[in-house]
């Protein structure tokens, strides 16, 4: 997963994914029939790991919880792999991983779908899925910029922008 994460899919070849398990490139294709099926595991991985969402869970307004999804999504593109394994996966790459590319933009298409549905304590189903659409296009950014070397410190003046959007039009449609 780290090899995945540090170096995108198609910059990990088998040789070095089998130098850094400790095993023979067959063992590798009897254990995940190909690199793809490895990367697959390793997204599964990935997904299941503290994220963005779990910045959601118990907040009690809307803020709380924007505010909770952007502050773990830095936490988590600014860990020692920067970025993000979603976000930013092969989301352009070789004619042969289309199909690899197409699953994950269904993986990211799911996340938003999720941040959406976290969303709707505050929101009607209309306005979560366009929050969560902006939202989604922060954490992708963030992810970006967190791979290009961005730390927290350089992060969190987003946070703190959406947070001033999100009070100004809660502000706005409470008037």
């Amino acid at each position: 997963m780290r090899m995945f994460r540090q170096h995108g899919y198609e910059g990990v070849s088998i040789a070095d994914l089998t130098d850094a398990i400790g095993i023979a490139p067959p063992s590798l294709y009897a254990a995940f029939g190909s690199k793809a099926g490895l990367y697959r595991e390793a997204l599964d991985h990935y997904t299941a790991l503290p994220g963005a969402m779990d910045g959601m869970a118990d907040a009690d307004t809307l803020e709380e919880a924007v505010s909770g999804l952007l502050l773990s999504a830095i936490k988590a593109v600014t860990s020692e792999e920067r970025g993000c394994m979603i976000s930013t996966g092969l989301v352009v790459g070789a004619a042969a991983h289309r199909e690899l590319a197409r699953e994950l933009r269904d993986r990211r298409e799911d996340l938003r779908g999720r941040i959406a549905h976290g969303l709707r304590p505050w929101l009607d189903p209309s306005e979560a899925e366009r929050l969560s659409a902006y939202l989604f296009a922060v954490l992708q950014g963030m992810a970006i910029q967190a791979r290009d070397g961005a730390g927290e410190h350089e992060l969190l003046p987003i946070r703190d922008a959406v947070m001033a959007g999100i009070r100004a039009n809660q502000t706005r449609l409470s008037a």
